[in-house]
């Protein structure tokens, strides 16, 4: 390959390149698709050899920059002159030159290696590789590691939650512990340390048959195993004697918390009153256990309905009839979400059943379409990724995405929806969905035409509770918005018919003399900074990133949704 690289540095000046070099860009352009980066390779004369199509991603300049021959110094010029440099510091008083930019960039490429990470927009980072060989040759690699520091930012913020509130649980003045589902010690605070005149180290990763005597590890377990499996919390009030004789009563608090399958038991102890009266708890108990010689007596209290379900979004209610014969696919990999889905399911007469991964997916999904069978729907948890989307939308299958909370909670309310809002596969009445909201606002018209961005558009706003519509078309979403008059619109900037840009143009020029502005956010799937001035030029309000997920959307809504339209004072 060097050979090829000396005839192409002899020949650059050259229009017509030689055949092994034309194997050798096909073979590059390969190389880079795989490895998801961009190549740059030039001469010990700094003339590019060859410059991969992926450097467009990065960089938006024109394609003759990239041609073999060019200078590496109007290539770098190019970059310059598009704007997404990184992005200067906030104590930075005055930016570098054109000139002096293009001289430190020059500089880099001669150091033997470099490597460096700069920060283009809001939320995109890149990292460029450069070695300059011993003949002289260089080579500069630039991909994009906007995932990696986003995981690692937040792998920072989640390290810098738990420290806080592993220093909150430490100063709380009471004992409390956590065990997980196999009722092993997964944390402790400072005052059980105490209380039982320990160490973390000695606690963390053992059961309280490795800390207590066989009679009182067993009545633990056995609480704890009530907690786990039916929610209700353990109160117990208990009489202990310190290693110092001193004796004393306490109450302990057993909670369940966490979802399906991933569900972790915590618990605290407090000290009382020496022969006081029994806890107000005790009054609405379902079950009371008090041991032959009074050393202890526990109860176990319903968890009220305010903190053991969420209320249906949009204040809806439904009334479940019998959906004998259809046909339900349930995605989830977590067993204690499957087994809940699969009884309800049952439940109320559907034909259900359930696989582990995408995998297993495709496989169901082409069995049941060579074989006639036709699914009504399918249930997937949101922790399957979106292949699993992409496999319902190939087969045309409807789909609901949920968390594990959901499936295993409010699976009944979520389809009743569904087949309430699309009248899939069965008659009217079969389902009945009441509001007690006449004649509402629309509050959020998503623009936008790609099929599993609406699923995961509706998902989000459905969980978070707005009230939205769903436009396919430039035209549709200037349309739907002055019928309905949104309180915010979010808008794709790639939409049939006419754009988003043209659509926002639209909507502002019929906005012109009524006094209202309707925030309107550009939905972007790249940091490019000319889209960001295009949307703003638009008349858009902000712009946000795709994926989008519902911190992103509540966020916006915060910022910008309001009860009543903006006043365009004078």
């Amino acid at each position: 390959m060097s050979a090829g690289f000396e005839k192409a540095d002899t020949s650059s000046a050259s229009d017509a390149l030689p055949p092994e070099a034309d194997l050798q860009t096909v073979l590059l352009d390969a190389a880079c698709d795989s490895l998801s980066a961009a190549f740059v390779i030039y001469d010990r004369n700094d003339l590019l050899i060859f410059a991969s199509r992926q450097v467009m991603e990065f960089f938006p300049v024109p394609g003759d920059v990239l041609r073999p021959g060019t200078r590496l110094r109007d290539f770098l010029g190019a970059v310059y002159d598009t704007g997404l440099r990184e992005q200067t510091l906030v104590h930075q008083v005055v930016s570098l030159s054109r000139e002096d930019w293009l001289s430190q960039r020059i500089a880099s490429h001669w150091r033997e290696r470099f490597e460096a990470v700069e920060r283009h927009g809001a939320d995109r980072w890149v990292r460029f590789l450069k070695r300059r060989l011993p003949n002289g040759y260089g080579v500069t690699i630039i991909s994009n590691i906007s995932e990696a520091r986003k995981r690692e930012e937040q792998w920072r913020y989640d390290l810098e939650r738990v420290q806080l509130t592993e220093d909150i649980l430490d100063h709380l003045p009471f004992p409390l512990f956590v065990k997980d589902r196999n009722l092993t010690y997964v944390a402790v605070n400072k005052a059980f340390c105490e209380k039982y005149q320990t160490t973390a180290d000695e606690v963390l990763g053992r059961k309280s048959g490795d800390l207590f005597s066989p009679d009182i590890a067993k009545r633990f377990e056995e609480s704890d195993r009530h907690v786990l499996e039916t929610g209700e919390m353990s109160v117990a009030r208990q009489r202990q004697i310190a290693r110092d004789g001193t004796e004393r009563d306490i109450v302990s608090r057993k909670h369940r918390i966490g979802k399906p399958g991933r569900y972790f038991l915590v618990s605290t102890m407090q000290d009382l009153p020496r022969d006081g009266g029994d806890l107000d708890e005790f009054n609405q108990a379902t079950e009371i256990t008090t041991s032959s010689n009074q050393t202890y007596r526990r109860a176990y209290v319903p968890v009220p309905n305010a903190s053991q379900r969420r209320e249906p979004a949009a204040m809806e209610a439904i009334v479940p009839e019998n959906f004998s014969g259809r046909k339900i696919l349930v995605v989830t990999a977590d067993l204690a979400a499957e087994t809940a889905a699969l009884r309800t399911l049952a439940k109320y007469g559907f034909e259900s059943c359930s696989v582990r991964g995408e995998d297993e997916e495709e496989k169901f999904l082409d069995i049941a379409s060579c074989s006639g069978i036709s699914l009504d729907l399918l249930i997937i948890d949101n922790q399957m990724g979106m292949r699993c989307l992409e496999l319902a939308e190939r087969y045309g299958i409807p789909a609901l995405v949920m968390d594990g909370f959901q499936i295993a909670n409010e699976l009944t309310f979520q389809i009743a929806r569904h087949f309430n809002r699309n009248g899939r596969g069965g008659t009217e009445g079969d389902w009945e969905i009441t509001t007690t909201e006449e004649n509402v606002g629309l509050q959020v018209l998503v623009a936008e035409d790609n099929d599993i961005n609406q699923i995961v558009f509706t998902q989000i706003l459905e969980g978070l509770g707005y009230r939205h519509r769903i436009a396919t078309t430039g035209e549709e979403v200037v349309r739907l918005w002055a019928e309905h008059r949104p309180q915010i619109v979010l808008m794709d900037i790639s939409l049939p018919v006419f754009n988003g840009f043209e659509a926002s143009r639209l909507i502002r020029q019929m906005e012109e003399g009524q006094g209202t502005r309707t925030p309107v956010i550009g939905v972007l799937t790249q940091a490019f900074e000319r889209d960001r001035a295009e949307c703003a030029k638009a008349g858009m309000d902000d712009v946000i990133m795709k994926p989008v997920s519902p911190d992103i959307l509540e966020t916006v809504f915060q910022k910008y949704l309001m009860d009543e339209p903006i006043e365009v004072r004078s």
